[in-house]
């Protein structure tokens, strides 16, 4: 697992009650450890242009020192947590007795663990704790009083259940952030509705734009209401929390909601519907109506278009010998019938690598779709991968030149509850009485 110091600047900004000379020791022998870590990315081409190499020596990270206390399971809270951890905080995964974070045995299961709690829960440790015990409630609560972050993904109204409500929280800890992601958010008739994703997407309007007019909603392979709407929507809010306790040395308590989520990203579809027009939804959105923004089959599997501006558009016609369709970028019915077999045809005489290889080049914005194995041979996406453990990992933006992806193991469950517990003065008799009384493992 990674480590990060605690600098003076972050104790000062957020001063959990943590010993400032046990913080100081901390930092040092972290610095050290950090001095020994150098991350680089090379990227050589067959051609002359220069090698890349981003470089992470004993530079602090922008979330060095702050520490996260994460209840959440499954994806969109672990997700965030794990964008925080890759910026450099410390998050700790408190988990129940009875398996913890659900995730941890979905299949498929590589060394005993799932592939994709491994993929999601890096550099973080786990906590066992019941928190309906009253024991584990003051436990917990004296971590609160050393950290920064609570983030949990409970149905609104089960924190005050256990007795750890923003209330009790901010009575430990006043500049403790608080971040509840929830599908509904923390009020409103339906905030306890039960819900996943695909139930955000169609309730948010997102899938009767999604697929073919005439056709049942598509449903997309990626869990964009979690990802999108709860786990980088909660980043977010936490970041802009966490600001402005620097800045008044209030917490916040962040409500995050996955349709409140996607009505964001529909902002532009609902406006559009609003404005008077009478044109059906595939006249206004890009969801594979028009010819210039299609996915088409070809000799050996689908590649996609996305020539939007006109200028892209007269590219690709005259790159494919149809300039006759020129005109017909934004058709519809009919017409763009007729424009999209026409392309089709062409299309389906190459395949994949051979269209790469003539299109990739120009400014046609053309793109194959690949699967999962060939795109982690895609020499760009090779290019910004890190490798973690030999596989390679991604993190969805840089600061700077340092490199953020989370590079330390997921966490064994209940891994760290011993050392956490030990940090918060619980000695090996109570340790021992915690466990027999199922407090803690």
């Amino acid at each position: 697992m990674r480590n990060r110091p605690y600098s003076s600047r972050s104790l000062n900004a957020f001063p959990p009650r943590i010993s400032q000379r046990s913080a100081i020791r901390s930092s040092v022998r972290r610095t050290s450890a950090l001095l020994t870590m150098r991350l680089e990315f090379e990227s050589t081409t067959a051609g002359n242009r220069p090698s890349h190499r981003f470089t992470t020596l004993a530079c602090p990270m922008p979330l060095t020192g702050v520490r996260v206390l994460d209840l959440s399971r499954l994806l969109p809270g672990p997700f965030a947590t794990m964008i925080l951890a890759g910026l450099g905080a410390e998050v700790i995964k408190v988990e129940d007795l009875d398996g913890g974070d659900y995730m941890r045995w979905m299949p498929p299961l590589q060394d005993g663990t799932a592939a994709m709690f491994t993929a999601i829960n890096r550099d973080k440790r786990s906590l066992r704790l019941d928190l309906k015990s009253a024991r584990g409630r003051e436990l917990f609560l004296d971590l609160v009083a050393r950290s920064h972050v609570v983030l949990e993904s409970f149905r609104p109204g089960v924190m005050d259940r256990l007795g750890l409500g923003a209330a009790a929280l901010h009575a430990r800890n006043p500049r403790l952030v608080i971040c509840s992601i929830s599908g509904f958010g923390q009020d409103g008739p339906d905030r306890l509705r039960a819900g996943h994703d695909l139930n955000y997407l169609a309730r948010g309007g997102v899938l009767s734009i999604s697929g073919a007019p005439d056709a049942a909603p598509a449903i997309p392979g990626v869990q964009m209401a979690d990802l999108g709407g709860g786990a980088q929507s909660a980043v977010i809010a936490m970041l802009a929390a966490l600001r402005r306790a620097e800045q008044t040395g209030t917490g916040s308590h962040c409500d995050v909601s996955m349709l409140d989520g996607m009505l964001s990203w529909m902002s532009p579809h609902i406006a559009a519907a609003q404005s008077g027009s009478t044109a059906g939804p595939s006249a206004m959105l890009l969801n594979g109506a028009h010819p210039c923004y299609h996915v088409y089959r070809c000799a050996d599997g689908w590649i996609t278009v996305a020539a939007l501006e006109p200028k892209f558009w007269a590219r690709l016609c005259a790159l494919l010998g149809v300039e006759d369709l020129r005109d017909s970028a934004f058709a519809t019915g009919t017409e763009a019938d007729h424009a999209v077999e026409r392309l089709e045809g062409v299309f389906r005489g190459a395949t994949r690598a051979q269209w790469r290889e003539r299109l990739g080049v120009e400014d046609a914005c053309f793109e194959p779709v690949l699967t999962i194995a060939e795109l982690l041979e895609d020499p760009q996406v090779r290019h910004r991968a890190q490798e973690v453990d030999g596989s390679p990992v991604w993190f969805p933006f840089r600061v700077g030149a340092q490199a953020h992806a989370p590079t330390g193991p997921a966490p064994g469950y209940g891994a760290h509850s011993r050392a956490l517990l030990a940090e918060i003065g619980v000695g090996d008799a109570e340790w021992a009485q915690l466990v027999n009384d199922r407090v803690t493992a």
